[in-house]
């Protein structure tokens, strides 16, 4: 089912600055017993990229209610948001751009993140890179051509997520997935000031290892460290937390983290 601007229609205008551009941000949240999992947390990061972006996006009580609404007519599965910056104009200014486009739909939850809670995933490392944009770090924002090719040359190996690097070589993220390692009681995640997207998942991670035993640290790391890990996650709002099992030579058995982090996330609302 798809909603945009408020009206159950698939057609939305040609010079959107969606498809111009790529101009716009989007999240992607859990529907569990027709609610959005962690919904003011999506809502937020919208609202946040479009201050990024100077998308003049105020209607964040009209889009929770559509959420929820979408959401209630669909017992379990998945909510996309986009936001653009709207229709109107070719060139490069959205300077005549004053009404945000909201583009809502719903699709079925993906079997495959179960099978891969139980046994784990592999990793294989990208040979694409991320730019480094200290500007647009962090937002998930519509231009997604770097995870397209990703996604291609994951495709072509054997692996179930991509390990990616940014372009000085900095362990950054996976191909749709944030990533987590513990060492000890310590537990390390890249920072992401420069390169990657800041997940929902990954910020609600990140809050629940600072009121526990674990610290927590984001680092910038080169990929070999992760290999002198105990443990290796990845996880984002769909998953919502994934063991990793293997990369490389490198296998991991240890599910400590797992086991802690594992409710908290099934259960966050």
């Amino acid at each position: 089912m798809f909603l945009i601007n408020g009206l159950e229609q698939t057609t939305l205008a040609v010079n959107d600055r969606a498809t111009q551009f790529g101009d716009g941000s989007f999240t992607t949240a859990r529907i569990v017993e027709g609610r959005v999992q962690l919904l003011a947390a999506h809502v937020g990061r919208l609202q946040q990229a479009c201050e990024r972006l100077s998308i003049p996006f105020r209607d964040g009580h009209i889009l929770t209610e559509e959420m929820s609404t979408l959401a209630s007519k669909q017992r379990n599965g998945v909510l996309k948001v986009i936001i653009s910056r709207g229709a109107g104009g070719r060139g490069y200014s959205g300077s005549a751009c004053n009404s945000p486009t909201r583009i809502l739909s719903t699709s079925a939850m993906p079997a495959h993140y179960t099978h891969w809670q139980a046994r784990g995933v592999t990793l294989a490392l990208s040979p694409v890179t991320l730019g480094r944009n200290p500007f647009l770090a962090g937002i998930k924002h519509l231009n997604r051509l770097e995870q397209v090719l990703i996604r291609s040359h994951l495709e072509q190996t054997g692996a179930d997520e991509a390990l990616v690097l940014d372009s000085d070589g900095w362990l950054t993220e996976c191909c749709a997935a944030n990533l987590f390692w513990r060492c000890g009681q310590d537990v390390y995640t890249p920072r992401l000031d420069s390169a990657g997207v800041n997940g929902v998942m990954r910020q609600f991670i990140i809050a629940a290892l600072a009121r526990s035993p674990y610290r927590v640290v984001e680092v910038n790391a080169r990929p070999a460290e992760i290999s002198q890990a105990d443990e290796v996650l990845i996880c984002n709002a769909l998953m919502p937390v994934v063991p990793v099992q293997r990369y490389g030579e490198q296998q991991w058995s240890a599910r400590e983290l797992y086991q802690f982090l594992a409710p908290l996330c099934e259960s966050s609302d």
